[in-house]
């Protein structure tokens, strides 16, 4: 029997071992071993976007945290814009040479702007989403984060 799954979820941390749990589910999901509906047969699905999503936080970054991965459409784009316009959220765009570079620049300014102070997050439900560079305009890999604040 085949299954395809809108979302998937494990719970983690910044750590080391953390950050190779979040890879390997990662490389789940892309050589299908996890096989969200976002891709089929290797390829994006057309209209569908994986989201990844940060919950159920034990404290703060340094605590542990449900990390899950989703398929959404473009109305959860345009209702989490809705959401920064009103101040629920902040946007964090970074862009670099690989999806890696550009999240790992997007989380250490979440976490600079938390340190001095400039951020209070709500440590309730952010979100990310990475665009590979074959669907930008610029040319580069882009990292969105939308976190919520208080």
């Amino acid at each position: 029997m085949a299954y395809s799954f809108k979302s998937v979820t494990i719970r983690t941390d910044n750590s080391e071992g953390g950050m190779t749990k979040i890879n390997e589910l990662w490389a789940d999901i892309m050589t299908g071993k996890v096989p969200l509906d976002f891709i089929k047969n290797g390829m994006p699905v057309k209209g569908l976007s994986p989201v990844s999503v940060y919950s159920d936080y034990e404290s703060n970054e340094h605590g542990k945290y449900n990390l899950s991965v989703m398929t959404v459409t473009a109305e959860f784009f345009a209702k989490i814009e809705e959401s920064v316009a009103q101040g629920k959220y902040i946007k964090i765009d970074e862009c670099g040479d690989t999806i890696t570079d550009c999240a790992n620049k997007a989380w250490s300014k979440v976490w600079q702007l938390s340190a001095s102070g400039k951020l209070n997050r709500a440590f309730t439900v952010d979100y990310e989403s990475t665009v590979p560079v074959e669907y930008t305009k610029d040319g580069k890999e882009h990292c969105y984060l939308y976190i919520a604040v208080t």
